[in-house]
């Protein structure tokens, strides 16, 4: 009998050397911060776009960028795959919705797709919002909330589908942001007093353009 350790053949070929394995170096993302100006930013003019809710019910009717864009805007990036956070960021929107436009400002929640279950939400809690649908995440992009290289899940725990940040902005009429929330940790929604603060000072840089 042989002393000799017996080991299985294999070929040379089948060691992968350690350059042969991609380590990729996945960059946080960086969302758009107050003073920011969004030179590009509108809507799309496709009315398939929109989902309008008024207490639950859904809505019909035309959405005109000029009117959107004229006033402080508040805009807000969901997704339903945030789950229980995404449905308490909507519902922080809806109760200050009401004085957003007493302020004399427009509130539009954009969504990179319309959830089948979005209509049972919405009755559910009563929603008064204005869903816009941005299928290829053009404007989350351009705020900085969304990159398809920068997967979220690499940075949150608990998410395992391609979304953008729950981010809250504030823009007046010369698209500048004058207010901008992001929520990194799931502890802290945006603050409704400081979101209004900012429709009033975007109002503000309106009027003095019309005094000048």
């Amino acid at each position: 009998m042989s002393s000799r350790s017996t080991f299985p053949q294999f070929d040379i070929l089948e060691i992968l050397l350690e350059r042969d394995f991609e380590f990729k170096h996945y960059k946080t993302l960086r969302p758009a911060k107050t003073g920011f100006v969004i030179p590009g930013f509108s809507f799309a003019k496709d009315f398939g776009r929109w989902a309008q809710f008024a207490n639950g019910s859904e809505t019909r009717g035309p959405i005109f960028n000029n009117q959107l864009l004229n006033k402080p805007l508040v805009i807000a990036f969901y997704s339903h795959h945030w789950g229980k956070k995404g449905l308490e960021q909507l519902v922080h929107l809806n109760n200050i919705q009401r004085e957003v436009k007493a302020n004399g400002g427009n509130l539009v929640v954009i969504s990179p797709e319309r959830p089948q279950a979005l209509a049972d939400v919405a009755w559910e809690h009563s929603l008064s919002l204005n869903f816009y649908f941005d299928y290829n995440n053009s404007l989350s992009k351009q705020f900085g909330v969304y990159d398809e290289k920068r997967p979220v899940w690499n940075q949150f725990t608990g998410i395992d589908e391609d979304a953008p940040l729950l981010a809250t902005y504030v823009l007046n009429t010369a698209k500048q942001i004058t207010y901008q929330h992001i929520d990194w940790n799931f502890e802290n929604n945006f603050s409704g007093e400081d979101v209004l603060s900012a429709i009033y000072e975007a109002g503000t840089y309106k009027n003095n353009l019309r005094s000048a």
